[in-house]
């Protein structure tokens, strides 16, 4: 038996109405995402500042959304790629902002 099947096997042993963390924040904020990270990049940039949202588990899909909607209320420029969103410039305060008002929660380190 694998740690998979273990795994399952201990959830359904579990008295109804019982959920686990994960599933107490996703009741919570209504959405699947963990904390995010957001870091303010310098290197390798040709001396230009860049605000790394990283830490997503969804896939690039839904992370290019999360981009868009970002890049439209933020009125600037950045990218979505491996699972990490780039937006141009030292936002990371309106980053922050903009993500709350989506519900997802993060941290600026």
């Amino acid at each position: 038996m694998d740690w998979q099947q273990q795994l399952n096997q201990l959830r359904d042993s579990l008295p109804e109405g019982d959920t686990t963390a994960a599933e107490n924040d996703t009741a919570e904020t209504g959405t699947t995402h963990p904390r995010l990270d957001i870091i303010l990049e310098r290197k390798g940039r040709a001396g230009k500042q860049a605000t790394i949202i990283c830490g997503f588990t969804c896939d690039d899909d839904e992370v290019k959304e999360i981009a868009s909607a970002l890049k439209k209320a933020l009125g600037t420029g950045g990218s979505a790629r491996g699972g990490e969103i780039l937006i141009q410039g030292d936002r990371r305060k309106d980053v922050l902002e903009a993500l709350k008002s989506m519900g997802i929660k993060a941290r600026i380190i």
